[in-house]
């Protein structure tokens, strides 16, 4: 009510009959009471800024999220794992030092400075030739009339282009599938490495091995299944980011998606818009926890729920 109180043009009156109408008069309980179930039936309220129902504003854009941050996923644990896995088991070797050195430099890279150097040598210098005699051009000094960028630099389609194809689609996902893939792969590799290299060197491992069995069955059948655990509690705190959406990967290369609806809200103090992401985050939390403990339970038969 800050707001509507600054404002001379309303008397007292108009105060009064506005805290009635939003239900401020009344006791927090019951106004938590009324908002809660609202919350239950799908009545999450209008952004402040396009009068639109919350809900309506996040459908929209939680496809787009889901694209983007799916393939993102998958991408990231692709290259993680097995990298993670190779490095433990070659300890020290010239792969290790090279999969660690990429390892640290994915986490400690700023992800929205490495966003924006990928714009600018893969829209800005790398030019892609029109035609095929052209040559490519790996800087803007060069003379290039005849070339496009090679990666475009944002949004989800060409400008005025409404209805894109596969192959569009995909241009416009490489650089910023890159930009997650390269932040989460160092996470991935340092926790897979870790726990491999704890794993290998147990008891029941060495037993397997004494018992015959081949190595590829003592790795994957064994050692793997439980070196991977710890890695799920990790995912598990990870995947609600995939509906939230990458704020900066977002902003950076303009992806109509969640976590470029979050950045907007907050610039336009839109709270209701701004709960409702929230909420949304929240509950998808408890959730993926959940199914990380049930996860765990699968994959190593020494942990069992009374």
């Amino acid at each position: 009510m800050s707001a509507f109180e600054e404002n001379p043009n309303l008397t007292p009156e108009d105060l009064a009959r506005l805290e009635e109408e939003l239900g401020l008069n009344q006791p927090i309980h019951v106004r938590y009471i009324k908002w809660a179930g609202r919350i239950v039936v799908g009545d999450w309220g209008y952004s402040n800024a396009t009068r639109r129902p919350v809900l309506t504003e996040i459908g929209d854009r939680l496809p787009n999220t889901l694209q983007l941050m799916l393939i993102a996923f998958v991408t990231t644990l692709l290259i993680a794992i097995p990298i993670g896995i190779f490095s433990a088991l070659h300890q020290y070797s010239l792969f290790d030092h090279i999969a660690t050195f990429f390892a640290f430099v994915g986490q400690a890279v700023p992800i929205f400075w490495f966003g924006l150097i990928l714009i600018i040598v893969f829209n800005v210098w790398l030019k892609n030739p029109v035609s095929p005699s052209s040559g490519f051009a790996w800087s803007h000094f060069l003379d290039c009339r005849d070339c496009k960028p090679l990666m475009p630099g944002g949004g989800m389609a060409p400008y005025g282009v409404d209805h894109p194809t596969l192959g569009q689609r995909i241009q416009h996902l490489i650089l910023p599938v890159a930009m997650l893939a390269l932040f989460g792969a160092g996470t991935y590799t340092r926790y897979m490495r870790g726990q491999m290299l704890e794993v290998i060197h147990l008891d029941y491992i060495r037993t397997a091995r004494a018992k015959g069995l081949n190595e590829p069955r003592v790795i994957w059948g064994h050692a793997v299944k439980n070196a991977i655990t710890p890695v799920i509690t990790i995912m598990a705190l990870d995947l609600p980011g995939l509906f939230g959406g990458a704020l900066f990967t977002e902003t950076i290369f303009s992806w109509p998606g969640m976590g470029r609806l979050f950045f907007r809200s907050a610039q336009r103090v839109d709270y209701p818009l701004l709960m409702g992401i929230v909420m949304i985050n929240s509950v998808l939390i408890i959730f993926f926890n959940l199914i990380a403990d049930i996860t765990y339970a699968f994959l190593d038969p020494r942990i069992r729920y009374d």
